[in-house]
């Protein structure tokens, strides 16, 4: 009979936790949130041996008196959910910051096992930790691990079945004796092995107990009881880590230091990261262009006529017929071209993540940042917010002040996310002879509102002192692309994920209301036309007249790439249906051909100095040729700038409010409105003049 084992990662943020998750979960990986909260949950599953183990992946803590929400989530897994084993993660090279968290995780007195994680960084630094050492002092199992590479991981495996069998708990920690006599006299119940140290401390803080043990303590020590127990803790850990260290005598600078004295350089830095986000765009657009078409012909010319043959074939009715063109393949299937982008732009940010190269960006960005009354940390979320808005905002967590929170939870949403960044292009490319210079003074404007609107916020609701921080940059890595490519599967998943429900309803929706009521001519006298013109006044002074428009802004709200669905539905009906007839064998070796062809220019077209994609446009399509008929240039970037400002989807609104609270996700909303249809307007009267 196969045994179940619940299994807890714990250790403080970026030590490798996740990596080794990843390792030992092999492809079985659930990604979501924790019960009631949107900090985001990782668990693994895995059959080893005769055992089935469950991992849990706890957020990134640095202590465990719970304050913030992760904090919180970490400290009632532990006590209330009862895993059968705790696997403690140290970064080896920073192992006397990370120990403190582990003096903690011993109090609590459960089965557990301590993985020295990233052992090849601490090895070209000169540091070594005795294992074996670590082992006897403790008491439990101490294993090696490399999470780049998933060296130790079957070792770690064994050593977690070994503890859980043996139910196993680690050595009691010892404090002062001071300490620890008055823990005795507080905690009779302790000799019986019903609480644990953790417990009795918390009781020792919260309550004087029958005969005054923390005012006594207080007296002795001449300080408050949590200076205490802190100071007893980093005592522990700061002996145990002389301990177990070895270091040997290095002659050579550490190579992250040498990389700083360049990239963290106050004028060089500031080039080289502008170099980043070209080299981050230029491979975007470059790489994805040529398969973002192979997609589009492989949509277009493979799967849509050889679904049509079959439905015609079965005797599938117009009505049918018109469904599948118009709202999956015009709607659903122009969206999904977009996927190489995506998948481009989410690789390129996972790089420079896990290179260790972001929180520099935050390092050189914090005299900028100050002028603002924020500190570098708020970039972190912000570089964030133009992969996703939504973790953009959870991850304004990390900032300890809830006025720095809400100052950048509202920078977040000016910042461009691919999903706009898909529209941009698509526009950019079909009504400008120079594409890339819209598309980056678009980002730049998202950029300038934002900040304009922390100064102004700064200035008047939100006044206060800057709050001060300790910035800490993790070495650089080398990214393993297994992980890389996890990571941008999950993300592309997610975007498939809203292709095939959301965007799929959206595209249903706005096919029914351009088909209601039943047996109408003309598509102006449909139920979609009916709401398109009634909003149609509010944004025609912003250069919208078309109803066709307005009625693709509305299911926008939902997820900004709507808005091209929404379109491909509507304008679908306009496009002439003049395809020649399909034949499958041909067609497979088409694909299979212009694939590779796809594939080899994408490559070639990363060695142009400039981005190539957008120096002309795309070849002309029927669909792009009746959209283009719509807009003028002028019109087209009103649109453009009204997409950027306007807070870009329901999502982002219902994180904020859950985040900043309902009043304040509701009046940035309407903030955003008004923002976005003022430069909208103030842009497309300039235009239409010059």
């Amino acid at each position: 009979m196969r045994k179940s084992i619940k299994v807890a990662f714990a250790g403080n943020p970026n030590v490798g936790k996740t990596t080794l998750l990843n390792h030992a979960a092999k492809t079985n990986l659930k990604v979501g949130n924790w019960s009631g909260v949107t900090v985001e949950k990782r668990e693994g599953f895995l059959s080893y041996k005769d055992y089935d183990i469950h991992f849990v992946d706890l957020p990134g803590i640095y202590t465990l008196e719970p304050l913030s929400e992760d904090e919180w989530i970490a400290y009632n897994f532990i006590m209330k959910e009862n895993p059968d084993v705790v696997v403690d993660v140290i970064e080896t090279t920073n192992a006397e910051r990370d120990l403190l968290l582990t003096t903690e995780l011993l109090e609590f007195e459960r089965p557990m096992v301590v993985a020295l994680n990233m052992t090849d960084e601490a090895n070209k630094k000169g540091i070594e930790i005795d294992s074996s050492h670590t082992k006897e002092l403790l008491e439990i199992p101490v294993v090696k691990t490399n999470g780049r590479n998933g060296d130790g991981i079957q070792e770690l495996l064994d050593a977690i079945i070994e503890t859980a069998e043996a139910h196993s708990t680690p050595k009691a920690v010892k404090y002062g004796d001071q300490i620890e006599e008055f823990l005795d006299k507080i905690g009779e119940q302790r000799r019986n092995g019903k609480i644990d140290k953790h417990t009795l401390l918390k009781l020792l803080t919260e309550n004087d107990g029958r005969n005054g043990e923390k005012t006594k303590l207080e007296k002795f020590y001449k300080k408050d009881i949590i200076s205490i127990i802190k100071d007893e803790r980093y005592a522990f850990a700061n002996g145990l880590y002389r301990e177990i260290l070895k270091k040997k005598k290095s002659t050579a600078r550490d190579i992250t230091d040498k990389i700083d004295k360049i990239v963290l350089h106050p004028i060089l830095g500031f080039f080289i990261f502008l170099l980043a986000m070209f080299l981050l765009f230029k491979i975007s657009f470059d790489f994805s262009n040529p398969l973002m078409n192979w997609t589009e012909g492989l949509i277009n010319n493979f799967f849509s006529p050889l679904v049509s043959l079959l439905l015609t074939k079965i005797g599938a009715s117009e009505w049918l017929l018109s469904f599948f063109s118009e709202a999956i393949v015009g709607g659903v299937g122009f969206v999904i071209t977009f996927v190489p982008l995506i998948a481009t732009i989410y690789f390129m940010l996972a790089l420079l993540e896990m290179s260790g190269y972001m929180p520099r960006i935050a390092f050189l960005m914090d005299k900028f940042m100050h002028k603002l009354g924020l500190h570098g940390k708020g970039m972190i979320p912000l570089l964030l917010g133009f992969g996703c808005n939504v973790p953009a905002i959870i991850a304004t967590r990390t900032l300890e002040n809830k006025r720095d929170k809400l100052l950048v939870m509202a920078m977040i949403p000016f910042m461009s996310c691919p999903a706009r960044l898909v529209i941009f292009s698509f526009f950019a490319i079909l009504f400008f002879n120079n594409p890339a210079v819209i598309i980056f003074s678009l980002y730049l404007g998202g950029i300038l509102i934002g900040l304009l609107t922390a100064f102004f916020l700064r200035k008047t609701a939100f006044r206060g002192k800057l709050s001060h921080f300790v910035m800490e940059l993790p070495p650089y890595r080398m990214p393993r692309m297994r992980i890389v490519v996890k990571i941008v599967w999950v993300q592309v998943k997610s975007f498939l994920y809203r292709a095939g429900t959301l965007i799929f309803a959206a595209s249903v929706v706005v096919w029914v209301l351009l088909n209601t009521p039943p047996g109408i001519k003309n598509q102006s006298d449909s139920a979609a036309a009916y709401v398109g013109k009634a909003i149609t006044p509010i944004l025609r002074p912003i250069g919208i007249n078309d109803w066709r428009i307005s009625t693709s802004l509305i299911p926008a709200f939902l997820a900004r790439e709507i808005v091209l669905s929404s379109m491909g539905t509507i304008y679908s009906v306009n496009v002439p249906n003049n395809k020649p007839d399909f034949h499958f064998l041909p067609a497979i070796e088409e694909q299979v051909n212009g694939f590779g062809a796809a594939v080899k220019e994408s490559l070639l077209s990363l060695f142009s100095p400039s981005i190539k994609t957008l120096e002309t446009e795309n070849a002309d399509s029927g669909l792009r040729n009746v959209i283009r008929s719509s807009f003028t240039s002028a019109s087209a970037l009103s649109f453009m700038i009204f997409l950027l400002l306007y807070t870009s989807c329901l999502a982002t609104v219902a994180v904020m409010a859950r985040e900043a609270g309902k009043k304040f996700a509701l009046v940035f909303l309407g903030y955003s409105f008004v923002i976005a249809w003022v430069v909208a307007f103030v842009v497309y009267q300039v235009g239409s003049i010059l």
